[in-house]
């Protein structure tokens, strides 16, 4: 079966008289006249009008857009995205100094991602040590560690909009 190129003109029985607007590996992305747009099968019964040529993409933006993304999300620093609590958007926080000097303000958001940064470090710190060469003992010592450096950062866990976001170190016996 050869693919319609975006552009071809098709009579559907149900929908009318339209244009392929976008073509995916299962589906024609098809504008029609009376209908709007509709999603049908590439194989379904239609009745090609003009059948335009051009070389057809079958995989979407969308899921190069996702493939990517999990990509980035494996082998980088980069996490997926966390949101902070409603509350805190938009806010600020004061560092008061004990002398007579000028208080500091940061941006609570810039301070969250800051927060964020760290634990996407640690995480890739902990693929690292997975997938190292060292003994196993070494293994286990380096991600109790981690383990203890998460547990420091649960006093942040306030800032997380999503509780399976929070920061989790060891679990009380």
């Amino acid at each position: 079966m050869k693919l319609l190129g975006i552009g071809s003109r098709i009579k559907h029985n149900e929908f009318g008289v339209g244009v392929v607007t976008n073509v995916s590996p299962k589906f024609y992305w098809v504008t029609f006249i009376e209908n709007g747009l509709e999603t049908i099968e590439l194989d379904s019964d239609f009745e090609v009008i003009e059948a335009l040529e051009d070389e057809v993409d079958s995989v979407s933006f969308y899921e190069v857009e996702k493939a990517l993304k999990n990509l980035l999300e494996k082998y980088s620093d980069i996490g997926p995205k966390v949101s902070i609590a409603d509350k805190w958007k938009g806010g600020k926080i004061v560092l008061e100094p004990g002398t007579q000097t000028q208080n500091k303000e940061i941006p609570i958001d810039t301070f969250f991602n800051k927060i964020i940064m760290v634990r996407d470090r640690l995480r890739v710190m902990e693929q690292k040590i997975n997938s190292s060469n060292l003994e196993a003992n070494e293994k286990i010592e380096l991600q109790q560690y981690i383990t203890r450096c998460y547990g420091s950062l649960t006093t942040f866990n306030v800032l997380f909009k999503n509780q399976s976001d929070y920061f989790v170190g060891e679990k009380s016996k």
